[in-house]
């Protein structure tokens, strides 16, 4: 028998019960809530937002989603439309029954976790952990990437092993790691099939008794109004000069000189998401990892047993998650390499990096200017950039322009966190590796002499 674990809602830095009564007090006055302090969020399960307050927010940032034929603002018609699954159009029924299920902890095993959990609407659609917490109180080994902007997306995770968002809806359900459940449908309607408003809105959305195909594609159809485009960047390419700093204007050109980001993170006004689509290894894990050993490893049980459930299980629950794309597609050129994420909104969407591992977008940048940890399966474009001090800075500030500006508050608030951490440490920073005084490869052949040489 699973022990349920519960939280009672309570906020940071604040008395037991002051949450409740702070809900209770914006319930009526939802403008007020985008203004509170972070210390004074109401948390539930495993430290994310209350549905409830999680509620309130998500009416502020979308006051109106529910139009037929919606397409966000800023996208064209004829490509969104390309982009929706023919047996899944977005319509205000699914839109409604998909949002319900975002915030369900009934399709969990023990009741606690939903989609918005580990992707809260106060947290820029993720958790702000380096790796999420699951059932039980467990950790996975991946990082949650945000569920903004993310039908524009080629695939679905950062190994791409989903192609499609209305399959990825799935997947968290019976990953006994995140929410737990059985891998059966039986199992995992039971919660919610006899509930009459479920299903209402089943028959409404889809004609259908309640069945878990369709929740997959009602999360989906919710997840795809979650469209944040207008980042002050945009204004500014849009001609509004002002828009953005004097550092940040430096930061776009270094961004795309000396640099380097521009390679993988291409950004324009038919691609404003910053992504390649691609999967790079980029050297996150390769100090404490041997790939060559692990690869031979995961090709052995994925032969025994190459579902779908063991290759999410391998992924979040296993060293094997290191491996990256290569437990996908068994390409040797592709062990270690994850997608390259979205820049969108990613100043209030960190840690970064698919394990979490880099607190700030200054450990980013210092991690790209050595050119990355060392391996054998190293991207070839990874190279040490021999940037300066300050051209990190403008880096860092031109990133930050990148954030909806429905979130100014919160991203001002991640900048000023991040600059203020990155003044104390920057653990990433080797300017002697960066400069090319020591090539980072003769540090990996002394820490890797199992490897032979390096060829």
């Amino acid at each position: 028998m699973q022990t349920k674990r519960r939280r009672a809602f309570v906020c940071r830095s604040a008395p037991p019960g002051i949450g409740v009564v702070i809900l209770l007090m914006l319930a009526g006055q939802s403008a007020l809530i985008a203004a509170q302090p972070v210390e004074r969020i109401p948390l539930g399960n495993h430290g994310a937002a209350v549905e409830a307050y999680q509620q309130l927010v998500l009416d502020i940032l979308q006051p109106e989603t529910g139009a037929t034929n919606y397409v966000p603002n800023g996208v064209d018609p004829v490509y969104w439309n390309a982009l929706i699954p023919q047996d899944n159009e977005i319509t205000p029924a699914r839109i409604a029954l998909g949002r319900k299920l975002y915030f369900e902890p009934k399709l969990s095993a023990d009741g606690t976790v939903s989609c918005a959990t580990c992707h809260d609407v106060t947290r820029g659609f993720s958790d702000q952990l380096p790796t999420s917490e699951g059932i039980g109180g467990q950790f996975g080994g991946r990082n949650s990437p945000t569920t903004m902007n993310v039908t524009l997306l080629h695939t679905m995770f950062w190994d791409g092993r989903s192609p499609t968002v209305d399959h990825q809806a799935m997947q968290p359900i019976i990953n006994p790691v995140e929410m737990g459940m059985e891998d059966d449908e039986a199992a995992i309607i039971a919660g919610i099939k006899d509930d009459p408003e479920y299903r209402k809105m089943f028959r409404e959305a889809y004609g259908r008794e309640v069945n878990y195909q369709d929740i997959g594609r009602a999360i989906a159809t919710f997840e795809r109004t979650l469209n944040f485009l207008d980042s002050p960047f945009r204004r500014y390419m849009n001609g509004e000069t002002n828009a953005i700093s004097a550092d940040a204007v430096e930061g776009w050109k270094l961004f795309n000189r000396e640099g380097r980001c521009a390679a993988c993170h291409t950004i324009s006004p038919s691609n404003p998401l910053g992504t390649d689509n691609k999967f790079h290894n980029i050297g996150i894990s390769a100090t404490h990892l041997d790939f060559g050993k692990l690869a031979a490893e995961a090709v052995q049980i994925l032969q025994h047993d190459s579902s779908e459930q063991t290759l999410d299980e391998l992924a979040l629950a296993t060293e094997y998650g290191e491996l990256g794309r290569f437990t996908v597609t068994h390409n040797t050129h592709e062990i270690g390499a994850f997608r390259t994420p979205m820049l969108l909104n990613v100043g209030i969407t960190g840690p970064y990096m698919h394990d979490g591992s880099l607190k700030t977008l200054w450990d980013v940048m210092d991690h790209y200017n050595a050119g990355g940890e060392p391996n054998l399966y190293l991207d070839g474009g990874i190279e040490p950039l021999n940037l300066t001090d300050r051209q990190v800075d403008q880096i860092v500030a031109f990133l930050f322009t990148l954030t909806d500006i429905r979130f100014a508050k919160e991203n001002a608030r991640k900048y000023q966190e991040q600059f203020s951490l990155s003044r104390r440490e920057r653990p990433e920073r080797n300017m002697s590796v960066a400069q090319r005084k020591v090539l980072s490869f003769e540090n990996f052949q002394h820490s890797h002499p199992e490897e032979g040489e390096v060829k």
